[in-house]
């Protein structure tokens, strides 16, 4: 994958990131009760150039981790919030970099 250098590819990848968490932590969660269910664990990678892209695996063994999981929910919102907030600004901030060149 060629390397990501502008901040927008970069907080997109910190978006999806965040919602392969969020999803991975949901599933998790939904499927605590399953006989042998072994959960999915989220690895993160940054990447060069900037962004990070995650994989998922299954834990070793069957079991739950309830609070690691709730605790992945509550951090796969505020890193989506973080985020988009860096989106939010560089379109700010690009849309007034053009509006002063025009």
């Amino acid at each position: 994958m060629a390397p990501m250098n502008s901040i927008a590819a970069i907080a997109t990848s910190g978006l999806l990131a965040a919602q392969t968490r969020l999803s991975s932590s949901a599933h998790n969660i939904a499927n605590a009760i399953t006989p042998g269910f072994r959960r999915q664990l989220v690895v993160p990678q940054t990447m060069a150039g900037g962004g990070v892209s995650t994989t998922l695996t299954q834990a070793p063994a069957a079991g739950d981790a309830l609070a690691e999981d709730i605790v992945a929910l509550k951090l796969s919102a505020h890193l989506f919030g973080a985020n988009l907030r860096v989106l939010q600004t560089h379109d700010r901030m690009l849309g007034t970099l053009l509006d002063t060149h025009a």
